[in-house]
């Protein structure tokens, strides 16, 4: 690739962003506010699915894969790719889904 103006801003843009999340508090608020949207994103999911009862079987198919594919990154990786931020928030994300997913069925249940 030819070193252009915007090739050049967005190495430096990139560098920049990198030095910024390798601060440990900051990578951790990230992983934390992923973990609450995918509380937040399970828990609209189920709602809406539940309201049209037509959805349920295919958003829970859906839900299924995204976990399973989610797992697979992470945990069938090598240590390399685990250590990348956005397999992290990934994890994160289905973490809190998994978690709110099961509350809902506790909510139900009583």
């Amino acid at each position: 690739m030819q070193n252009t103006r915007l090739s050049t801003l967005l190495d430096v843009t990139n560098r920049q962003v990198v030095v910024w999340l390798s601060n440990p508090w900051r990578r951790i608020s990230l992983l934390i506010i992923s973990l609450l949207f995918g509380y937040f994103f399970a828990s609209a999911i189920s709602t809406v699915a539940g309201q049209r009862a037509n959805l349920d079987i295919s958003v829970a198919a859906l839900l299924l894969v995204f976990t399973e594919v989610v797992s697979r990154f992470v945990y069938g990786s090598s240590r390399r790719v685990n250590q990348s931020l956005l397999i992290q928030m990934l994890n994160s994300l289905k973490i809190g889904m998994t978690y709110s997913l099961f509350v809902e069925a506790f909510k139900l249940g009583s």
